[in-house]
């Protein structure tokens, strides 16, 4: 299924996006084969749905409501892209209905969702393959170690050059592109190449990938990270890296080959919400349908079909 995927990750970036009456062509889905509530056979609605969370898993979604429009155009969804780690701020604070996040749940946010007396219900969508990213000009550094990766990414109190790397490489100092500290993704790089090490302080951090996307495009000494999606709608001006000999694509990210750097993406549901409000069951019920096509239609890897089964089990026990 091919969906306006420039549209949708260059708009997605710029704030919440309320989609509802804006209706679409409604394309056969997954969705579209069942009877769920998600289906051309439920009841229409209407209501307000609210989300809020990555930016990487932003995507998905937003495709997502762009199709269910065409199914409930009465039911408005709104999508916000505050980051994994303020969208869970603001689910936290009862502000929204689910929460995208491109890493799992911390325990300290857990805790305070539980304070708040906030019960929820995770499900994965799709994978992820982070994707580490040099300027196409940039023809020494196009593969990297883990081991690399570390040093070139960890503060140390030195301005870095690309030869400190390998003293076979330019003599020229490292531009470093960033998510920012809010985001998943740089919790989720923190954790698998960082070990918990500060990340450099030069670093231009950005919760807008395209802009990181931007600056390393713009730069033949920089260097930069984000969602394997965001590299494939830019993949023209991009070079991505491949790890330990091992470049991203569907199969590697899948297949947990592309390691340490292949990770589930999620959707943190409010149980109260989706039990007493239709229309954030419905639209919950119809994401689950249809998340394997809209994530591949935007660039991620969908789930094999057991994990979404798993997800529609979880969601059946919610009382």
């Amino acid at each position: 299924m091919k969906l306006f995927k420039g549209f949708l990750m260059t708009s997605v970036l710029g704030g919440a996006l309320l989609l509802g009456a804006c209706g679409s062509d409604g394309a056969a889905t997954d969705g579209d084969k069942n009877n769920g509530d998600g289906g051309k056979d439920a009841a229409q609605l209407s209501g307000q749905v609210n989300g809020d969370g990555s930016s990487t898993v932003a995507p998905i979604m937003e495709a997502v409501v762009e199709e269910y429009a065409g199914e409930q155009p009465d039911v408005k969804v709104s999508v916000g892209v505050s980051g994994t780690g303020g969208g869970f701020e603001k689910f936290i604070a009862g502000e929204t209905d689910f929460s995208n996040a491109s890493r799992p749940i911390k325990d300290e946010e857990a805790q305070k969702l539980a304070d708040a007396g906030i019960e929820y219900t995770e499900l994965q969508v799709a994978y992820d393959g982070l994707t580490v990213v040099v300027n196409p000009e940039n023809d020494w550094a196009a593969e990297l170690t883990v081991d690399q990766l570390k040093k070139i990414w960890v503060e140390d109190g030195t301005t870095k050059k690309w030869s400190d790397i390998d003293p076979s490489w330019p003599d020229e100092e490292i531009v470093f592109y960033s998510p920012g500290t809010d985001s998943g993704t740089y919790d989720y790089f923190d954790e698998v190449i960082l070990d918990g090490e500060d990340l450099v302080k030069n670093a231009t951090l950005s919760e807008d990938d395209n802009m990181l996307v931007q600056g390393v495009a713009g730069d033949k000494n920089a260097i930069g990270f984000f969602g394997y999606a965001y590299y494939l709608e830019n993949q023209d001006s991009l070079q991505a890296v491949t790890i330990d000999g091992v470049e991203p694509n569907n199969e590697t990210i899948e297949s947990g080959e592309y390691t340490p750097l292949s990770r589930p993406l999620f959707v943190y549901v409010s149980n109260k919400a989706y039990a007493e409000d239709e229309a954030v069951k419905n639209f919950i019920d119809y994401s689950i349908d249809v998340a394997g096509d809209m994530a591949e239609a935007v660039g991620y890897v969908r789930l094999p079909d057991e994990e979404y089964d798993k997800a529609r089990e979880a969601l059946s026990s919610i009382k």
